[in-house]
């Protein structure tokens, strides 16, 4: 049997710690004469952005940094951030901080050249360009942003709808791994678990799987699973930082092309009512997806097992696949994070109105193995109210 298949990906990625320090030059080299940094307050009270500034001053380049980046960005929100860089006449956007900033800088870049809204571009593909350059600058090991063509908004509805265009490719990613040394564990912890939800989904996809994406999802996993406990204990070990980063960048690389599913789609309506974080709503639910996508995945599940437990060997699928749930189902509850959904805010009588929203996500659910119906949504978070 043959596959057809289309890979596409950022055109140049850098790894290097300390890179951000550079980060003017490499604007520079696109053209830019005005730098719109975009990014979110915290990171700018950290001083996360000190090195890279530092590096504008002393080239003596223009740059602005944006600084109204909102978590689960709402539609106001990206427009607010469109109009600043139209007012201040910005040739490049740099998407500086976690998935919520990299997604508004992809919309920015895109936006600010056209008279486009918004609102008519949600969907696969309506997007027109050109857009201005475009570089990422991932500071969580999570989103896989950098490396993807799509941008997740929240509607006034609390709905999630995606942009999704190969315009959103980034001209550059750059991943510097001292950026995430501050990150809190619980931050750490909910953002990795992203990333390896997007290999796992992935890998396991109905649509669009490939043997490109498989060998970026497996090299992901093994670089997630086997790096996760050594930044819980120590958010100082660098090598251990970068490659979480990679991992997250690669898994990136491979649900860009191999989409996600059902995970995603439930973890959607946790971050649009109740403002989870993308990562913590993911990983909430990731363990009864899991569970319930095995039978259309038990081979799959256990190849993955391989993967994360390379030391062992199974005697069957079904026995790999088991060791496989339950593995990243102890790697959860290990977590520092909140274990259930009453932890987030969520009552039992919201869990309809989950599941009905849930359903809406038709663009992921299409591509889960098993077809998941309103019933079996709202079973799955009933599991971890």
């Amino acid at each position: 049997m043959t596959i057809n298949f289309t890979f596409e990906t950022t055109p140049r990625v850098i790894c290097e710690a300390g890179g951000a320090a550079r980060l003017a030059a490499l604007c520079a080299e696109l053209g830019a004469t005005h730098t719109l940094i975009v990014t979110d307050a915290g990171l700018e009270r950290a001083g996360v952005l000190g090195p890279a500034l530092e590096g504008f001053a002393a080239a003596g380049q223009a740059v602005t940094v944006y600084t109204e980046v909102l978590a689960d960005p709402p539609e106001q929100a990206v427009e607010d951030a469109v109009a600043a860089a139209r007012d201040l006449g910005a040739d490049l956007i740099v998407g500086f901080g976690g998935g919520s900033s990299m997604d508004t800088a992809k919309l920015v870049a895109l936006l600010v050249g056209r008279d486009q809204a918004l609102t008519d571009i949600y969907g696969i593909g309506l997007a027109q360009g050109p857009r201005l350059p475009l570089i990422q600058v991932p500071t969580t090991a999570g989103t896989g942003s950098e490396v993807t063509p799509i941008s997740i908004v929240t509607t006034p509805t609390s709905e999630k709808k995606g942009v999704v265009s190969s315009l959103l490719y980034p001209d550059l990613a750059l991943l510097d791994a001292t950026l995430t040394l501050g990150l809190p564990a619980a931050v750490t912890a909910a953002t990795g678990i992203d990333a390896m939800v997007h290999a796992i989904e992935a890998y396991t996809t109905k649509h669009k799987k490939n043997p490109l994406a498989d060998s970026l999802a497996v090299k992901a996993l093994a670089l997630l699973t086997g790096n996760m406990d050594a930044v819980i204990a120590d958010g100082s070990d660098v090598a251990a930082r970068e490659a979480m980063l990679q991992g997250s960048m690669l898994a990136g690389m491979a649900f860009a092309n191999a989409p996600v599913a059902a995970v995603h789609a439930l973890a959607y309506p946790l971050g649009g009512h109740f403002h989870v974080p993308h990562g913590l709503s993911n990983a909430l639910v990731l363990a009864p997806v899991l569970a319930f996508n095995r039978p259309a995945t038990e081979g799959l599940y256990a190849e993955l097992a391989g993967v994360v437990m390379p030391d062992r060997r199974f005697g069957s699928a079904a026995e790999g696949a088991e060791a496989f749930i339950a593995f990243m189902t102890e790697m959860v509850a290990r977590m520092p994070f909140a274990q259930t959904l009453r932890e987030v805010g969520v009552a039992e009588t919201d869990l309809e109105m989950l599941a009905v929203d849930a359903m809406k996500v038709e663009r992921l659910l299409m591509n889960n193995p098993r077809v998941v119906t309103k019933e079996d949504a709202f079973a799955i978070y009933s599991s971890v109210l």
